[in-house]
């Protein structure tokens, strides 16, 4: 593992790595400790009590966060004909259909963060899935990108519409904005992220469903986050304290 920065380094000193923070506490943390040259991303990372390795317990999907990530995404399209138009109405980077997947199987074309298809195309896409699926760009109806609607799904997409997954110990871990964002525009995101995480609980999940919950910046620590408090306002916190 390659050995921490002075920034990282001096950014740990200021926090305590050991307490839970609210939502707006964790907030304002992250972005006093995001110092990096450039605007980091924030991330958010939610530990669920699910077993990923059955499959009525994998938590998938997608969801449109209020004020979108701040990243630029690159959009590619499976489709063809009216559909076609439609994409690259909608502003998306790369379409095409048999000359799109043959170009990803011989020259290895893999400059898009989000794949989208029609679902008269996936016969062929699918031959694409040893590529795309480690990646996790295989189109997918459970994420909205497998859709005969391809025009709105790329502009959601453009406008900041994340998908979520957990990974094989059950962690979920998706950016929820930028450092530059105002703290209530990150909390608006972080807790829309939170509902829509209780809204695809499994059925199968027993316990205790969201064991912890963590927010860091692209070169800052994580800080923990108190799952009690993590959608209360500050209101509702002031009233408790």
């Amino acid at each position: 593992m390659a050995p921490k920065g002075k920034r990282y380094l001096d950014a740990v000193k200021r926090l305590d790595r050991e307490q839970l923070y609210s939502a707006a506490e964790a907030i304002d943390l992250v972005k006093s400790l995001a110092t990096a040259r450039f605007d980091e991303t924030v991330e958010l990372a939610v530990r669920l009590g699910v077993d990923p390795r059955r499959a009525d317990q994998i938590v998938r999907g997608s969801l449109s966060l209020p004020h979108g990530t701040g990243r630029s995404v690159r959009v590619a399209v499976f489709a063809a004909g009216d559909a076609a138009t439609d994409a690259r109405a909608a502003g998306a980077d790369v379409i095409g259909s048999d000359d799109l997947v043959q170009r990803i199987e011989r020259e290895g074309f893999l400059e898009f963060d989000v794949a989208i298809a029609t679902p008269d195309l996936m016969a062929q896409v699918g031959r694409l899935g040893r590529v795309l699926g480690p990646r996790g760009l295989m189109p997918n109806p459970k994420t909205g990108t497998v859709t005969t609607d391809v025009g709105r799904a790329v502009a959601e997409y453009k406008a900041g519409r994340i998908e979520y997954r957990t990974d094989r110990v059950g962690n979920i871990h998706v950016p929820i904005g930028k450092a530059s964002f105002e703290p209530p525009r990150l909390l608006d995101n972080l807790r829309a992220l939170l509902d829509e995480l209780q809204r695809v609980k499994p059925a199968a999940a027993k316990g205790r469903y969201v064991r912890s919950i963590t927010v860091s910046s692209t070169m800052g620590p994580g800080v923990r986050v108190d799952p009690a408090r993590a959608k209360a306002t500050d209101e509702e916190l002031a009233a408790t304290a």
